[in-house]
């Protein structure tokens, strides 16, 4: 038997058969093109393939493949606008005392105030904003910000923090050129500063933001990071509406392009070349970025900005309130369906809403016909209106629906609240009467040294009850439980249990604490 297999009729494995299969659909192929070529861009059916792929319609689709294929980027925008940030250098006040407590720190604001506060825990490792240096006891504090020119005859924003209390101020312009700029006015309460700069008429300048950003939107930040010059990052808007605990007027954007020590009172810009924001402080425990920054929405900076251009300084409407937000067992403590609008938890005596007959549990819920959603938003609306104006409050009072006019007075520059009650209050009276289920117990206001003659102070508080949890302790006056006046550990009891008989989940008292009233909103045991 032949177990030999003949190979010679089987095709070389040099030269296989698909190749010729190959040729064949690549004369196809160039032939099917040849045929488009002509249909859409004129070719010859005649035409080589050299001439087709070299011909001016061919390059044309290439170079529209190229542009679509390469990143956009921020060049052009970058280009347009760079030149109308400025670097900001100042020399400050000298430090002729230290703090009460040894500390020489060269912080410029107050011991105490928000941005001090803010700064301690959000600033560098020493506490400063972002760009100062130097102090202590008998040393010059020099800052570098950044800010930007919005005319072309030199008015410049930047913040507060940067030039404050500051004996010179120099701008650095982005061809190189240095200028001094003289500080036409500053609002400590939004972080903002105007400047002017003396020397040309024909600055480049930025143009404010008609709209507000969404979140997502691309943004770009131009400013001066740690001294080295004009610098841009770009990034997104993270948030809005941010709230950094630096005063009732809090409505930052939050970005997440880098911001660093320097870039302070620098622009932050749309992809279309305007002003969204002014960045004005970091979130950043070693002090430099981590993606956190905030930004003065544009909208606020040119109210500010108007004002203090026409008179150095700020004036916002005031109508003589302390106010809370209102919670969900507040609401349901006042028979609200919805937690919004602003909790009055104390009219200022001689203001303009207690002359209007606004009282103590009212909630504010619409200023001029437009919906109030939180305390902040009323602070916010009625601090960008003038003083003078008049207005139209819709009040819900004791259950009712009511409209209160007013004309707004003047905010302060300062309100000072006076404490009625010492911290010691409690400390030395008796032990009072015991609240059921509240976890405290309670005596006459006017049997206790120091805490006045209205209400019922607290003296001992259970740190496991409801009562704890709510914020009480030792010291606080009740001075109204389910909007009745209480003297007596007796009426807390009675206006309690009326409480329960409504089916209400929660009870609502008045309580003043350090001289500041507020409401709140004590759940109720069942039983």
């Amino acid at each position: 038997m032949n177990d030999r297999i003949d190979l010679s009729n089987l095709p070389s494995y040099r030269q296989p058969r698909q190749s010729v299969f190959s040729a064949r659909k690549l004369a196809l192929m160039a032939s099917v093109v040849a045929g488009l070529g002509a249909a859409i861009y004129g070719f010859s059916p005649s035409s080589s393939p050299a001439d087709l792929f070299s011909s001016p319609a061919h390059a044309q689709v290439n170079n529209e493949v190229r542009k679509v294929e390469r990143p956009v980027g921020f060049a052009d925008v970058v280009e347009r606008v760079k030149p109308s940030v400025i670097s900001v250098k100042v020399n400050m006040k000298e430090k002729t005392a230290s703090n009460d407590d040894g500390d020489d720190s060269s912080s410029p604001f107050q011991p105490g105030s928000p941005m001090e506060r803010f700064f301690r825990r959000f600033g560098g490792p020493d506490g400063l904003p972002p760009g100062l240096k130097g102090g202590g006891r008998g040393r010059v504090v020099q800052g570098q910000g950044s800010g930007f020119f919005i005319s072309a005859d030199g008015y410049a924003v930047t913040n507060n923090h940067v030039v404050d209390g500051a004996d010179k101020v120099e701008v650095t312009t982005d061809d190189g050129k240095t200028y001094t700029a003289k500080v036409i006015g500053t609002d400590q309460r939004t972080d903002l500063a105007l400047i002017k700069v003396e020397g040309s008429t024909n600055f480049p300048f930025a143009k404010l933001a008609d709209s507000k950003p969404r979140i997502g939107d691309w943004v770009l930040a131009v400013g001066n990071p740690f001294g080295l010059g004009g610098t841009v990052t770009a990034g997104i808007v993270s948030a809005s509406g941010r709230d950094i605990g630096n005063g009732p007027y809090d409505d930052f954007i939050q970005i997440d392009a880098p911001v660093n020590k320097g870039n302070s009172g620098g622009p932050a810009f749309d992809t279309n070349g305007e002003v969204m924001g002014v960045n004005t402080a970091i979130y950043s425990p070693s002090g430099g970025s981590v993606g956190i920054a905030f930004s003065i929405p544009a909208n606020t900076v040119k109210s500010v900005v108007a004002q203090l251009k026409d008179k150095g300084s700020v004036s916002r409407g005031w109508i003589g309130v302390q106010i809370q937000p209102v919670t969900s067992d507040i609401a349901d403590s006042l028979g609200m369906k919805k937690a919004e609008g602003a909790l009055v938890a104390e009219p200022q005596a001689n203001g303009p809403a207690a002359k209007a007959g606004i009282e103590s549990g009212d909630v504010i819920t619409a200023v001029n016909g437009e919906s109030v959603k939180d305390a902040r938003e009323l602070a916010r609306t009625i601090g960008g209106m003038a003083p003078g104006a008049s207005v139209k409050l819709n009040v819900l009072h004791k259950g009712q629906d009511k409209v209160v006019n007013l004309t707004l007075g003047q905010l302060p520059n300062t309100v000072e609240a006076k404490a009625d009650v010492d911290k010691d209050s409690g400390k030395g009276a008796s032990k009072g009467t015991d609240v059921p289920k509240l976890g405290m117990t309670v005596a006459p206001a006017n049997s206790v040294a120091g805490a006045g003659k209205e209400g019922v102070v607290v003296t001992e508080v259970d740190p496991k009850s409801a009562a704890a949890e709510r914020g009480f302790k030792e010291g606080d006056v009740i001075l109204e439980v389910g909007g009745k006046s209480v003297a007596t550990a007796g009426e807390v009891r009675d206006a309690i249990n009326a409480a329960r008989t409504d089916n209400k989940n929660s009870v609502l008292m008045r309580v003043k604490s350090g001289g500041q009233s507020r409401f709140v909103a004590v759940p109720l045991a069942k039983g």
